[in-house]
């Protein structure tokens, strides 16, 4: 490594804070030179396989052609502007194309940069419906105020605070922010597998809890069918069914949190699909413009929407600076027509097939608890922990960019990945879980 790389990987070390890592004793980072297709190109001429899809964005690829003009042609017009009293043409062509693609009734877009945000509003749209609805009518709800979520365990939705107070709060990386977040409600996790013969008994607490208390809660939250950084569970798509129906019956609000499975990841275009259940609410966002930059939607019904700007505030009260950054909203476009256009549905079916075929029988492995996949989502679950400094550097040893996490290595590779890319991926893999050296002790 050249000196120049030497001191700014010094600087970065000591000086700039990597997600979900300490400054004091801080997980390595690799420099990445440039990026093309499916391989990032880091320092010394080392180029690895990334497996990821950068935390499962990417989903056409780095340096694509189409994408990166989408932006260079939108820049010579007008990188940002505010979306106070203004529109443009990107992000009205963004909310079209978004509109068309989800089930109905969903007719109304409200644009964000970040996943997180998106919950953030899908929540806050939630609040002020039911705050109208009680001032209308006033005898509607018998016990306390709507101010309550549910949700299940195991679940991700996020790392701001409100955000936080929907994923697990034993399980999950947010338990010590427990007493100074929300406090909601949390039934047992889906416990059906996808692909198994469904148990309707696993119903049961879920449904005592909208019994017992849906007077106070407005929404009921969930991931469609997997269970992303909460676990990587991926179940059985009649109990996001049964969710639908018992929102219905108990007058609760469903959101969707469609964010790391929306874009085709799972098999569908959106992973609501699989339970053939439309959402109040539904939250997009990391494929949503191909990885190339920060944008996620929240869209809900008419229903809901009248209701919110027909309450005390007149409006929804919410409104990001880059909001519609029109760059994201060009992007974002060109990644849609990409997507829709580019037989997204046999890549990502190609994809299951050999992870079905080569990442499943890892399951062989002393060291795995189980193997599952569904879609472009391939996960290993191993008894111990991960070794994560040690496990990252024989990836890339080996020509791959994997982060595990936990007893989590999985992987949501680009949808371009060729077999022979996902093969060595696959390979890595499966050197790792014969190297001890890898996993800490329980």
């Amino acid at each position: 490594m050249s000196k120049n790389y030497t001191d700014l990987l010094d600087f970065d070390k000591n000086n700039i804070w990597h997600p979900y890592t300490s400054m004091s004793n801080p997980l390595p980072s690799y420099f990445v030179e440039s990026a093309q297709g499916v391989y990032l190109h880091l320092s010394e001429g080392k180029k690895v396989v990334d497996a990821m899809s950068s935390w499962w964005a990417v989903v056409h690829g780095y340096n694509h052609p189409v994408l990166t003009q989408a932006i260079v042609d939108q820049a010579s017009k007008v990188s940002h502007v505010m979306f106070g009293g203004l529109t443009h043409q990107p992000a009205i062509e963004l909310c079209q194309k978004l509109i068309e693609l989800t089930p109905a009734p969903l007719s109304k877009v409200f644009l964000s940069d970040s996943g997180s945000v998106s919950v953030e509003v899908a929540m806050k749209m939630a609040y002020q419906y039911w705050g109208t609805i009680k001032k209308r009518q006033a005898n509607r709800f018998k016990a306390t105020d709507k101010t309550k979520l549910l949700t299940v365990r195991n679940g991700y939705h996020g790392d701001t605070f409100a955000a936080m107070s929907v994923c697990d709060p034993v399980n999950g990386m947010h338990q010590m922010f427990e007493q100074v977040i929300s406090q909601h409600y949390f039934a047992p996790a889906p416990k059906t597998a996808f692909g198994q013969e469904w148990d309707s008994c696993e119903l049961d607490e879920l449904t005592t809890t909208f019994k017992d208390h849906h007077q106070e809660i407005a929404a009921f939250i969930i991931e469609p069918v997997v269970q992303g950084a909460g676990g990587m569970r991926i179940y059985h798509p009649q109990y996001l069914a049964a969710c639908r129906q018992l929102c219905d019956q108990y007058d609760v609000l469903l959101i969707v949190d469609e964010i790391a499975t929306g874009f085709g990841r799972t098999g569908k275009l959106f992973a609501c699909e699989w339970a053939d259940i439309t959402p109040d609410i539904l939250c997009l966002g990391k494929a949503l413009t191909g990885g190339y930059m920060t944008l996620a939607a929240t869209l809900c019904s008419e229903e809901i929407a009248t209701t919110v700007s027909d309450g005390e505030a007149g409006c929804f009260m919410h409104g990001p600076t880059f909001m519609g950054n029109p760059l994201a909203c060009a992007v974002a476009n060109a990644s849609i027509d990409l997507l829709i256009t580019s037989n997204w549905q046999e890549k990502v079916n190609t994809i299951q097939a050999q992870l079905t075929k080569e990442l499943l029988p890892l399951v062989r492995h002393k060291s795995v608890a189980d193997t599952r996949v569904i879609g472009a989502i391939g996960v290993v679950e191993t008894n111990n922990p991960v070794n994560m400094a040690h496990i990252q550097k024989r990836f890339v040893e080996m020509g791959v960019w994997i982060r595990p996490f936990g007893k989590l290595i999985y992987i949501m590779p680009p949808f371009i990945t060729t077999p022979d890319e996902l093969r060595t991926v696959i390979n890595a893999i499966d050197t790792v879980l014969a190297e001890p050296e890898c996993f800490l002790e329980k």
